[in-house]
């Protein structure tokens, strides 16, 4: 059940993100508020994302790496819900203001595809290569409606994980195919190299994130479908991102993933 105080957060956070307005932290308005009030948050705002359309097809771990948790001050991993309105082709060029963007950011990942149900807690990094059916070179736009990107995890957590949007690259890779703490990404900014990390930047492998994320929302009672696509966590430091922007990355052994941004 969604109470009061939930949907009154949830509704604020709707409409910032409809507006693309930003909040002052949720925390500095009520400082009583938990990990497990901001998880009601999130549900609440996505079911007011979901009765204007919008369906589930993915989660999403984020602040998974030492370098994000450092560049956000936020110190543990925050989890969230993919729609479909938030998934973009490769190669986009998409107007920030058509996807409500405020003020976005890129992150380079991998995305990982289920072919299986996992539900947590319990599940191990093993048993998440075996549910996947493919990985893929990803860019995560992140984007918060908290000004200023000033976060706890609270303010994240009730904010989707600060979710924008996404998009994946075309290469399907089977996950045993390769060792994914070891691959190298390397990020390029308008043509200029802006950042690069290993898989195992991500808590020492993808799949334990995605482990750690089975396990996390199992405990709310929060299944990972067949078919869904989750989002692993960023290898490198976010970029700023504004129109005009092109942003490329490579994965090694994985392919590449590219986005643009107009206004």
């Amino acid at each position: 059940m969604i109470d009061n105080k939930h949907r009154h957060w949830g509704e604020r956070l709707f409409h910032a993100l409809t507006h693309r307005q930003t909040l002052p932290p949720l925390i500095s308005e009520d400082k009583s508020l938990t990990i497990d009030d901001a998880y009601q948050i999130s549900l609440s705002t996505l079911a007011l994302r979901q009765a204007n359309g919008e369906q589930v097809i993915g989660k999403k771990i984020g602040v998974t790496s030492k370098a994000v948790q450092q560049m956000l001050n936020v110190h543990q991993p925050d989890f969230g819900f993919l729609t479909d309105s938030m998934h973009y082709p490769q190669g986009s060029t998409m107007s920030l203001k058509q996807a409500g963007l405020i003020q976005p950011r890129a992150e380079g990942e991998i995305a990982f595809c289920l072919k299986q149900d996992l539900v947590g807690p319990g599940i191990t990094a093993e048993q998440v290569l075996d549910a996947t059916e493919w990985v893929a070179p990803c860019f995560e736009i992140v984007d918060s409606r908290i000004q200023d990107w000033c976060i706890s995890i609270v303010d994240t957590v009730a904010d989707n994980a600060s979710c924008g949007v996404f998009v994946i690259g075309e290469q399907r890779i089977d996950p045993r195919s390769l060792d994914l703490a070891a691959v190298q990404m390397k990020l390029y900014h308008n043509n200029q190299p802006a950042g690069e990390g290993v898989g195992s930047a991500v808590q020492g492998h993808p799949a334990q994130a995605v482990a750690w994320l089975a396990n996390t929302l199992g405990q709310y009672g929060i299944p990972f479908k067949k078919g869904e696509i989750i989002l692993s966590g960023a290898l490198a430091p976010l970029i700023d991102a504004k129109a005009g922007d092109h942003f490329f990355m490579t994965i090694e052994g994985m392919g590449d993933c590219s986005v643009s941004f107009c206004e």
